[in-house]
C-alpha cells in the first residue's frame, strides 16, 4: 500500500507549511484551531524551566533562562525543515521510481538522503528521479528548500529587530523607577514635576509600548521567552509596573491628572492578558497577594513624604482593589509560567540603579578613598 506513504507525507508537509504561514506570515490571532508551534514550546519549555529550579544562583539561573528564547528558535527552523524533508521522503517513498548511480537498492533510507540533498538544493546526483511523478516531487520540493532559505533570512532579522525595539523604553525605566523598578520610587522621581505634561507624555509612550509589545508577541510568540539584559528587568516587569503607577494615579494623587493614566492602564491590561493566553499561562487561585494593607500605608506614607499624597478612604481602597484584581492574576500566572519575577509596589532596600553601576566601580571608590586619607593626613 505505497499510496499510504504518499498520503502520510502530504499530510506532514502541509501542515508544516500552515503552521509555518501561521507563524510567520499569518500570526496576529491570539486563539488558533491549528498550531504546531504552541505545542512544540510547550514540550520543550516545561524541562527547560524545570532544570531552571535546580540552579540555586539567581543571576546563573537567568543567564540559563536567556538561552531559551533564541535557542528554540533556531530548533523551530531545524525542526519545520526535517519534518519537510522526511514529508517529501514519504511522497517519494509512496509515489516515485528512482535509479542510484552505484546500481544499489533505493530504500527509504537513501530517499531520505535524497530529499535532504534536494531539498537544500544540494544536487549531488548520485540518486535521480525516473517517473515524471517523481521528478516533479523533487522540483517542488527543491523550490520550498529554496524558499524556506528565505524565510529564514527575513525571519531572524524581523524577531530582532522586535527584540530591540521592546528593551529601549525597559532600558529606560532604570533612571526612572530603579533597579529593580517600582510604582511608589517612579511616582517619586517623576510625579513631583511642575509640568504634568511630563508625566503624561511618558504615560503615552507606555501605551504605545504596550500596543507595541502585544502586537510584536502574538505575531511572534517567541519573543515572550526572550530575557532583558538586566536580571531584574523583564518586559513582563514593566507591563506589571506600568499598571500598578497607572492605578494609583487612577485612584488618586493630588497634582496628577488621571486621564492619560486611564488609557495607559487600558492597553497594559489589554496586552497582559492576551499574552497569557498565548503562552497558556494557567490562573493561580491561591497566589499571594502583591500588596497587603500594612504595604499600602507605607505607599501612602512614602508618598506623602514626598509630596504626592495618595487618597484615603475605604472607597479609594475598593477601587484599587478592583483595579488590581483587572491585572494581577494574569500578571501572576504570566510570571510564574515564564519563571520571572514581578516588581514589588515599594522599594525593598536602597540600591543603586542599573546605570550607576559598573565593573570598576569599587576599584574607582577604593582610589578616590585612599587618595581623600592622604589629602586629609597631610592637612591634619
Amino acid at each position: 500500500m505505497p499510496y499510504l506513504f504518499t498520503v502520510a507525507g502530504i499530510v506532514i508537509i502541509l501542515g508544516i507549511l500552515l503552521d509555518a504561514f501561521e507563524t510567520i506570515v499569518l500570526p496576529r490571532r491570539i486563539q488558533r484551531s491549528f498550531r504546531l508551534t504552541g505545542l512544540f514550546y510547550r514540550i520543550t519549555w516545561t524541562p527547560w524551566a524545570k532544570i531552571a529550579g535546580w540552579i540555586k544562583s539567581p543571576n546563573r539561573r537567568e543567564t540559563y533562562l536567556s538561552y531559551f528564547g533564541p535557542l528554540s528558535l533556531i530548533f523551530l527552523l531545524v525542526v519545520w525543515a526535517i519534518s519537510l524533508i522526511f514529508g517529501f521522503a514519504l511522497v517519494q517513498y509512496g509515489a516515485g521510481e528512482h535509479l542510484r548511480v552505484s546500481g544499489e537498492n533505493v530504500n527509504f533510507g537513501v530517499l531520505l538522503y535524497h530529499s535532504g540533498e534536494t531539498f537544500f538544493t544540494l544536487g549531488y546526483g548520485d540518486v535521480v528521479p525516473v517517473s515524471p511523478l517523481a521528478r516533479t516531487i523533487a522540483v517542488l520540493e527543491a523550490g520550498m528548500g529554496f524558499g524556506f532559505l528565505a524565510i529564514v533570512i527575513g525571519y531572524l532579522p524581523t524577531i530582532y529587530q522586535a527584540f530591540a525595539d521592546r528593551e529601549l523604553e525597559i532600558s529606560m525605566l532604570d533612571s526612572r523607577a530603579g533597579s529593580p523598578p517600582t510604582a511608589t520610587e517612579m511616582l517619586t522621581r517623576l510625579g513631583c514635576c511642575p509640568d504634568g505634561r511630563v508625566l503624561d507624555e511618558i504615560f503615552r509612550d507606555w501605551e504605545r509600548w504596550s500596543a507595541n509589545v502585544l502586537a510584536s508577541h502574538l505575531s511572534y510568540p517567541v519573543l515572550s521567552f526572550f530575557r532583558s539584559q538586566h536580571s531584574n528587568q523583564s518586559w513582563l516587569g514593566a507591563l506589571t509596573l506600568m499598571l500598578d503607577v497607572t492605578s494609583l494615579v487612577i485612584v488618586g494623587i493630588d497634582g496628577i491628572r488621571p486621564e492619560q493614566a486611564k488609557l495607559t492602564f487600558a492597553m497594559a491590561r489589554h496586552a497582559v492578558v492576551d499574552l497569557a493566553q498565548v503562552i497558556h499561562a494557567d490562573y493561580i487561585p491561591d497566589a499571594p497577594p502583591r500588596l497587603t494593607p500594612s504595604e499600602l500605608e507605607q505607599i501612602r506614607s512614602f508618598l506623602k513624604a514626598n509630596g504626592l499624597p495618595l487618597r484615603e478612604d475605604e472607597a479609594a481602597d475598593q477601587k484599587l482593589a478592583k483595579l488590581r484584581s483587572l491585572y494581577e492574576p494574569y500578571a501572576q500566572a504570566n510570571a510564574a509560567t515564564l519563571l520571572i519575577t514581578l516588581p514589588p509596589w515599594l522599594p525593598t532596600d536602597k540600591k543603586k540603579d542599573n546605570w550607576q553601576s559598573g565593573p570598576w566601580d569599587k576599584l574607582i571608590q577604593k582610589k578616590d578613598a585612599g587618595v581623600a586619607s592622604l589629602v586629609l593626613d597631610d592637612h591634619f
